[in-house]
């Protein structure tokens, strides 16, 4: 049974500053024209890119089931448009007791339960199997997400898609990012991937959101595939 979309808690934001954002942003992503053209760059090339990734995808699958095992996939909650979460979908490249291993991992190295409360990442993470090494690397793990994309969870492009606890980092920005459908990638991509801070995040999420044009979206893309073909700040 399909689960049904949950509202992220939302930090408060006087009236003003909610107008103020909406205002901000309506010349950019928020007008109803500029929503109707980039849902249907969505449909169209999600349907394209997800007819042809899905021999690719086949494969993956098999090879992480002779690796580690059921499940193929992987589903995480995030917060999406109007502040509701959405259910993620990953092909799985951490081992099945990942959240296990990682409790004991932060326990035995407090540096790291520093560097995974900074970023909600690890460079070095013992939870990643070999077959998901190699998909994180060239971003494979992400194919799935053509599919959240076709349910209108997503956008091809967009802000980087934030899990609950990761609400108080965007602060009073916030609001303007439940404005947005987020991306499978965004200026946060073609700008250092992981490799750059959390506020540096933060900022490119806003900037997209004000900038948007189509001619941006189709930037995005083309430097996506050479940031991905580079594996550059991918783990």
């Amino acid at each position: 049974m399909t689960p049904v979309p949950q509202r992220a808690s939302l930090p408060r934001l006087d009236s003003a500053a909610a107008r103020g954002a909406a205002a901000e942003v309506r010349a950019g992503l928020l007008g109803v024209g500029s929503r109707r053209l980039k849902r249907f760059i969505d449909l169209v090339l999600g349907c394209l890119l997800l007819a042809v990734s899905l021999p690719l995808a086949v494969v993956i699958g098999l090879a992480i089931w002779l690796e580690s095992g059921a499940p193929v996939l992987f589903a995480h909650r995030r917060i999406g448009l109007g502040g509701r979460t959405f259910l993620l979908y990953k092909f799985r490249s951490m081992v099945v007791n990942a959240d296990e291993v990682l409790r004991e991992h932060l326990e035995r190295r407090p540096d790291l339960a520093l560097e995974w409360l900074r970023d909600h990442k690890l460079k070095v993470d013992p939870r990643v199997t070999r077959v998901g090494r190699f998909l994180r690397r060239r971003s494979l793990d992400e194919i799935p997400q053509f599919w959240n994309v076709l349910r209108g969870d997503m956008s091809l492009v967009g802000p980087r898609p934030i899990v609950p606890g990761e609400t108080q980092k965007y602060g009073p920005h916030f609001r303007m990012y439940t404005l947005v459908r987020p991306g499978l990638t965004g200026l946060w991509q073609v700008s250092g991937r992981n490799d750059t801070s959390y506020g540096n995040r933060v900022s490119l999420d806003l900037q997209y959101i004000r900038e948007w044009t189509p001619w941006l979206d189709l930037r995005i893309l083309f430097r996506t595939v050479w940031v991905v073909l580079r594996g550059h700040g991918a783990y």
